[in-house]
């Protein structure tokens, strides 16, 4: 009776624990909304993976072999745009110091970002690096690598995610007295078509 009540348990974690974090391109108004919220209030920590890196891809890059290409840049400035119709007043921007990073993050915002290294060696101690670096009542967007990202997702209960795609956004909520809460991914396309004031109504 124990054996199969153990069984259930397995299978019942395996049913009901989510693989990675929520989807938020096809949220309800609602969640939306409240991420938006969280945004305003300055408790948000966006890890974005870089664009369309060269050397794995046949379109042109813009440059070195390590960096991004062309249709990485449009994505890239995209995904800046949504994040300025967010606003930028109060989040501070880094990334990681790799050509790809660094890149994606100019075309994003239209200025080098300050970089740090513990954004491209990320490992255990990820999760802490990110709390850390975390000022109270501003914003903190993380230009960083698909393997960073999944450093952070095993760190905070998504051992199985699905990996990153290129331009992705994971938001996390931290609030003043540093709990974390995984708010979910947002992808490139979702950017495109954002319009905040229709989202917040």
């Amino acid at each position: 009776m124990v054996c199969v009540v153990f069984v259930a348990i397995l299978v019942s974690g395996f049913v009901f624990w989510p693989r990675s974090p929520n989807d938020l391109d096809h949220a309800s108004r609602r969640v939306t909304a409240e991420w938006m919220q969280a945004w305003q209030a300055g408790e948000v920590v966006a890890l974005v993976r870089h664009t369309e890196r060269c050397d794995r891809s046949g379109n042109t890059c813009l440059g070195p072999a390590d960096g991004i290409t062309q249709v990485g840049s449009v994505a890239a400035v995209a995904v800046g745009q949504g994040f300025q119709q967010l606003g930028m007043q109060q989040a501070q921007v880094l990334s990681s110091p790799l050509t790809r990073t660094a890149q994606t993050a100019q075309y994003m915002f239209g200025q080098d970002a300050s970089t740090q290294d513990w954004l491209a060696t990320c490992g255990p101690v990820l999760r802490d690096e990110v709390i850390a670096h975390k000022t109270a009542g501003q914003n903190l967007v993380l230009v960083t690598h698909s393997g960073c990202i999944s450093d952070f997702e095993k760190q905070t209960g998504f051992p199985h995610a699905i990996a990153a795609e290129y331009g992705s956004v994971l938001l996390v909520r931290i609030d003043s007295h540093k709990q974390l809460n995984v708010l979910g991914i947002i992808n490139v396309p979702f950017w495109k078509t954002l319009n905040i004031a229709d989202a917040q109504n």
